[in-house]
């Protein structure tokens, strides 16, 4: 059997050592940096991520991407109730003072006030490859999850139709065939959710 998180480390070191020295996608206007309040202030379609005061584009989901994302919070809306929670696609979350992160799906316990955007960790955070992502940049993303202080943070690449949860130093490859939350009956089942890859 393949250990535990060895493919998703390898894979995060085959991303870095290819790593190109491309700029990261942002507005036209990159040197300048934007005050929390602009960016709050400001719509875009498919919405952007505030970090250290710059506005990052995020990867654009192509149709696997959208299936995925459709599943969870289909599964997580219709489980609502048993599993106490409520699921939100696309929720700008600030995650520190001038960082605010838009996770594909986040999920938080039933009854947990917010208003326009969530400040405090959430019970999930789901972010799903699109092809153009790296998993090395997920994998920083998700120790600013995790730093943040949520807790369940799981990357689904529906290219190779595997998942992965962090664990508070790397991403490991989700080998029992399900994405659960401890002391919860929360319940995915990875053969199912890539199944309506093949539906669609």
């Amino acid at each position: 059997m393949e250990k535990k998180g060895v493919r998703a480390s390898a894979r995060v070191a085959e991303e870095r050592s290819s790593r190109d020295n491309s700029p990261m996608a942002t507005l036209p206007n990159s040197e300048e940096l934007w005050t929390v309040r602009e960016y709050l202030s400001t719509t875009w379609s498919p919405d952007r991520e505030f970090v250290d005061g710059r506005i990052e584009k995020r990867n654009l989901g192509e149709k696997e991407h959208s299936i995925i994302q459709r599943y969870l919070t289909f599964l997580f809306v219709l489980k609502r109730i048993e599993w106490a929670v409520e699921v939100f696609p696309e929720l700008r979350t600030q995650i520190a003072a001038r960082n605010f992160r838009v996770p594909d799906v986040l999920v938080v316990r039933a009854g947990e006030p917010f208003d326009r955007y969530l400040t405090h960790p959430p019970l999930i955070a789901v972010e799903i490859l699109s092809p153009e992502d790296r998993l090395t940049s997920m994998q920083e993303k998700a120790a600013q999850y995790r730093a943040f202080g949520i807790e369940n943070v799981w990357i689904v690449d529906p290219e190779h139709r595997v998942a992965y949860r962090y664990t508070g130093s790397a991403l490991e490859e989700e080998l029992s065939g399900e994405l659960t939350v401890k002391g919860t009956p929360i319940r995915v089942v990875l053969s199912e959710m890539f199944a309506e890859l093949d539906r669609v």
